[in-house]
């Protein structure tokens, strides 16, 4: 699996100390995938008493991250 992160979502995992083991982990075995708005998806994965939610778009072979960020949130982890 190929993965590319935006200068946003590269910014944000430095900002909120998310390592890209983290995101891969999500991506790779998540809790829930959600279906997002411009053909993106959310990962989500509980780490925890966090929430890690890891929007992305997925192309042959490609995910291309536009964000991550922890919620403490639990609606998320009940969304359909």
């Amino acid at each position: 699996m190929k993965v590319i992160y935006s200068d946003h979502a590269r910014q944000n995992m430095l900002e909120r100390k998310i390592s890209e083991q983290r995101v891969v982990e999500t991506l790779t075995f998540p809790d829930k995938i959600v279906s997002s708005r411009k053909d993106r998806k959310i990962a989500q994965k509980l780490f925890g008493n966090l929430v890690l939610r890891v929007i992305y778009k997925e192309t042959e072979k490609v995910y291309i991250i536009v964000t991550v960020y922890y919620t403490k949130d639990k609606r998320y982890q009940n969304e359909s």
